[in-house]
């Protein structure tokens, strides 16, 4: 890591810096017969004491002590391309993923959306901070509350680990607890269809009784009005199905959703019956839908997995995904 042409280290950030993207080096084992380095590269989010806070991408607080520094500078937020990997900075990920999972009702709060679907999924019932507000930021918290309070529901704000990284420190200092943690990843889209086309894959617009049949996050009852409007909704969205041949009218053997907006593929809902696992049906489907967004113009793909969902990952490496960025929720403190 270079910081100067002329090679030498000089830490060229001060406390004025802090809501800015840096990338710090920094002598760690102290204590060692000889130190080493280690580079941390994100937000720097506070400089208090002698101490400097500095949340990462994949969503990690890491401090430093300021006595322990060799080098620092800003760095831009554009991110670096990756060979095969699709070039995107965060809010516009993060815009495009919102727009593919639009809730049943909003409301707009300066720069915040306030989003609710009736508890269908945390990110269709949760506040998007694409800006400022527009109010000191306690009373945004009560409007917010007020709002969610009204339609029986919790206050959650999603938070991307870099993007959002001043504003967490903020709720934290008030007491947020944070949960859920999820990675976004995003690949190209043309190799997720490169295979022969698969007839087994029926290609749909709407989330019939046989898909929702094996949609995990579906009711006994089977879709709620608004989980139904959040499924469908998006600029234009696709539904894959495969029956199952020893039942064709039952429960399916995989499914899977797509939406499409513009130069993005957003895939959401691909699930496997038990039966009918480690037969290449996640993949296959995906084939399917990437083919049909494809010939809508589409070239990138992303998608949302839970951090702790290894064997899930593990298919999406395959894939070729990479992690983009990292984001969870902030709960208002429990009483």
């Amino acid at each position: 890591m270079e910081f100067t042409t002329g090679g030498r280290l000089e830490v060229r950030i001060t406390p004025s810096d802090v809501g800015e993207r840096v990338s710090v080096r920094s002598l760690t084992g102290a204590g060692e017969r000889r130190g080493r380095f280690t580079d941390t590269l994100g937000i720097l989010t506070s400089w208090k004491g002698g101490v400097l806070g500095i949340t990462r991408r994949d969503g990690k607080h890491v401090e430093i002590e300021e006595a322990s520094m060799v080098a620092g500078k800003v760095v831009p937020r554009t991110p670096a391309r990756r060979r095969g990997i699709p070039a995107a900075d965060v809010a516009e990920v993060v815009a495009v993923a919102a727009r593919g999972w639009p809730p049943a009702e909003s409301r707009r709060l300066g720069g915040w959306t306030l989003r609710a679907a009736g508890g269908f999924t945390t990110r269709a019932n949760s506040v998007l901070p694409s800006g400022d507000p527009g109010l000191p930021l306690d009373d945004a918290l009560a409007e917010a509350t007020a709002w969610y309070a009204e339609r029986g529901l919790p206050v959650r704000i999603q938070v991307a680990a870099e993007e959002h990284a001043l504003l967490e420190r903020e709720l934290r200092e008030r007491g947020w607890t944070a949960e859920r943690h999820a990675l976004v990843r995003v690949g190209a889209l043309a190799p997720l269809a490169d295979r022969e086309p698969d007839a087994r894959v029926l290609l749909h617009r709407e989330p019939d009784e046989r898909w929702v049949s094996l949609y995990r996050r579906a009711d006994d009852g089977g879709l709620t009005p608004a989980a139904r409007e959040v499924l469908a909704g998006g600029p234009s969205v696709w539904f894959a199905t495969v029956p199952d041949e020893r039942e064709p009218s039952g429960t399916p053997a995989a499914i899977g959703r797509c939406v499409v907006d513009g130069r993005w593929a957003g895939f959401a809902g691909v699930e496997v019956a038990s039966a009918h696992r480690r037969q290449g049906l996640a993949r296959a489907v995906m084939a399917e839908l990437a083919r049909a967004a494809l010939a809508e113009g589409a070239s990138a793909a992303y998608l949302q997995v839970e951090r702790d969902n290894a064997p899930a990952r593990a298919l999406y490496d395959t894939l070729g995904f990479a992690d983009h960025h990292a984001y969870h929720y902030l709960r208002t403190p429990r009483d």
